[in-house]
């Protein structure tokens, strides 16, 4: 199927949008796109990219770019929150013939992806109020009162999806218990290294995401944002805790704060009307899978779009396609949660024996293309 005369709305202007925009260049349709916020930012913490996500950066023309200002990671490393090594992973070996895995900041990485769309029509500041079908089509009305239809509506608005509410009869997205806390500091060290420390039901994470510039992510459990959470992090785990806690008291500007939250629906789409990347499939960050199944999902749909004959028939070539694996991370993500809420005695003596070999295991159908 050709695109000639078909025109598209992708509703999100961030990592799932714009990978999109790019994967359906050279297919013909006409593709509009709308982004609630009211314009490119440089605010946000880091991103961490695994194998899988830079193979289809590769892929969609856009691995050069992010290459440029992204830090190459070598090594994982966990350890208890006393500092105690539980397992390492050489994550070159891990993800070798499949694509480096790389760290920088999100303003980076969206930028890239904003090079990456060209000349592309984005209209900052807008977003859909009303979706009604008209037989084949989809009348979409905008903030701005103006109404327009499209052959293909695609929700890639997030884990807080505006068309998700709209069309899917306002399922919501679901807390997973887990409060979290990211924040950009000083890098403090060379090593090219992703770090945790795990604490009992909570982990703090630090991944250096420039030259300058290290992330940190701290999971504090279900409790919503504590006043006291920084003297709690600081006394239940080791350095570099309490180094990066004394940077942040000085500079809290890149905080951001909220719940980890998870999205699973029993359809992705509604007639015309599609949810990609975190709007149909958020998970727990704890498999940093969702910027790659985000990637993953622009390149399948344009590949589905391409052989498809109809719109409706590519979506449901879609989703069988992008179901086993979306299923695979989300059960994943389940498992390493339950993981670290054992007793701490218990999860170190298996991380120690285990620890390896479930890594390798969780991240095994993701060494396959989409």
């Amino acid at each position: 199927m050709r695109g000639t005369g078909v025109r598209v709305l992708i509703v999100g202007g961030g990592v799932a949008g714009l990978a999109t925009v790019t994967a359906l260049r050279g297919w013909g349709a006409t593709v509009d796109v709308v982004e609630r916020a009211p314009g490119p930012t440089d605010s946000g913490t880091g991103i961490y990219l695994t194998g899988n996500a830079t193979r289809m950066l590769d892929v969609l023309g856009l691995r050069e770019p992010v290459a440029d200002v992204a830090v190459e990671i070598t090594r994982q490393r966990s350890a208890n929150q006393r500092g105690r090594r539980l397992f390492d992973i050489d994550v070159v070996a891990l993800w070798q013939g499949v694509g480096p895995c790389v760290s920088l900041p999100r303003a980076q990485l969206h930028r890239a992806l904003l090079a990456g769309v060209g000349d592309a029509p984005i209209r900052w500041g807008r977003q859909p109020v009303a979706l009604a079908e008209e037989g084949d089509l989809v009348a979409v009305q905008f903030d701005d009162d103006s109404t327009e239809r499209y052959d293909l509506v695609i929700g890639a608005d997030g884990v807080n999806s505006t068309v998700r509410r709209l069309a899917f009869d306002g399922q919501a997205a679901r807390d997973l218990g887990q409060y979290a806390y990211r924040w950009v500091v000083p890098r403090i060290d060379d090593e090219p290294v992703w770090s945790v420390q795990l604490g009992r039901g909570t982990q703090f994470l630090t991944i250096p995401i420039s030259g300058q510039q290290t992330y940190c992510y701290y999971n504090d459990g279900p409790v919503v944002d504590r006043p006291g959470w920084r003297d709690e992090l600081g006394a239940t785990f080791t350095e570099p805790a309490a180094t990066m806690l004394k940077a942040l008291d000085y500079d809290d500007s890149t905080l951001h704060a909220g719940p980890n939250q998870e999205v699973v629906l029993d359809s992705w789409s509604r007639g015309p009307v599609l949810l990609i990347g975190d709007a149909a499939h958020a998970t727990s960050p704890n498999m940093a899978q969702g910027a790659a199944m985000a990637l993953e999902d622009a390149f399948v749909l344009a590949s589905s779009l391409a052989t498809a004959d109809s719109v409706a028939e590519a979506l449901r070539a879609y989703e069988v396609r992008r179901r086993p694996r979306t299923d695979w991370v989300l059960s994943q993500t389940h498992r390493r949660d339950k993981a670290t809420g054992f007793p701490p005695v218990l999860r170190d003596l298996v991380m120690r024996r285990l620890g390896e070999q479930m890594f390798r295991s969780n991240y095994g159908p993701l060494f396959a293309q989409p």
